[in-house]
């Protein structure tokens, strides 16, 4: 008797210390989903708004028959500023940025939550994951991103390939298009962006997380600098836009295709178009040395940005 009335507060001093400890547990990972959340938003902002001229470049260059050359990439750029104005080079950058600051927030939290879910499954919980897993990780990642923000990547690149005088804004592109071509037109070209991601964002992360470990590993320090940051970002944009690039100008064509004279078509068809009018490497790969160039710078940024910005956060915190 005298047992159990000692056992009583017992067990329920530590049923209250499991409920206290999974209260303190759930509340770190709203935390972590928040903070991973905001560097995310950041990261993607800033990227994308450094390089906006020339991706800007890059679209108009994929969704015409224009032979691409370093110097008519020049001259666009140039007759963009002279015609429109300086700021008419980040046209389309508004609509970049209500794709972008959801897209980066979303890739970069799903991909930290993929992390930890697979870290778990394999047993590696809280190291870095062996590469299957890595690669698997920063491919669902980016397919979450995608599917959850596609139509506005379409939106900015009917902006990015129009005049002012065809839409004026972006609320303006999305009643257009639902009013004149039907809110399926949205999701045209899904099906090429999804596939040119999964290569892309796996790819992207699996090199900059692969090369952090492999920096942690030989270095003994346990963080990189921030320039080296960067050099990991630079090589793993270089590497995921290099692998993907061929999808990115079907995908590209498929969603200007009602504003650009190409008939709308699926994605053998399309490519079948680019291939007949352009030749294979010419067409697929029409404006990649532009992407060399800018693509990583952006993902650098990225990177660096939304890793510091983590670190930063975690000061804060704690």
């Amino acid at each position: 008797m005298g047992n159990g009335v000692k056992e009583g507060p017992v067990r329920l001093r530590e049923d209250a210390e499991a409920v206290l400890s999974s209260s303190v547990s759930s509340k770190r990972d709203h935390r972590q989903v928040l903070s991973s959340l905001l560097s995310g938003a950041l990261a993607g902002a800033l990227a994308k708004t450094a390089v906006a001229p020339l991706d800007r470049t890059k679209i108009i260059f994929q969704v015409s028959s224009k032979r691409f050359s370093a110097k008519e990439a020049f001259r666009v750029l140039y007759y963009t500023y002279l015609n429109e104005g300086f700021l008419s080079l980040w046209r389309g950058n508004s609509a970049t940025m209500v794709r972008v600051v959801p897209y980066a927030a979303i890739q970069f939290s799903a991909h930290e939550e993929y992390k930890r879910i697979l870290g778990r499954y394999y047993g590696f919980h809280g190291e870095a994951l062996p590469p299957w897993p890595r690669l698997f990780a920063g491919a669902l990642a980016g397919t979450t991103a995608a599917s959850l923000t596609y139509p506005l990547d379409l939106v900015r690149a009917r902006m990015a390939v129009t005049p002012k005088e065809m839409y004026s804004n972006i609320f303006h592109v999305f009643i257009r298009i639902s009013r004149e071509e039907g809110l399926k037109t949205l999701y045209h070209g899904f099906t090429p962006t999804v596939l040119g991601v999964i290569p892309y964002a796996g790819l992207s992360f699996f090199t900059y997380e692969t090369l952090k470990s492999l920096h942690r590993e030989y270095s003994g320090r346990r963080q990189p600098y921030p320039f080296e940051r960067m050099i990991f970002g630079a090589c793993a944009g270089l590497i995921g836009q290099s692998a993907s690039y061929p999808l990115d100008v079907v995908r590209r064509r498929m969603q200007t295709a009602g504003v650009t004279g190409y008939p709308r078509a699926s994605i053998a068809c399309t490519l079948r178009t680019i291939v007949q009018e352009e030749g294979a490497v010419r067409g697929l790969y029409k404006g990649l040395s532009m992407n060399w160039l800018k693509g990583p710078i952006a993902v650098g940024i990225s990177f660096t940005t939304f890793d510091l910005m983590q670190i930063l956060l975690r000061h804060l915190q704690s």
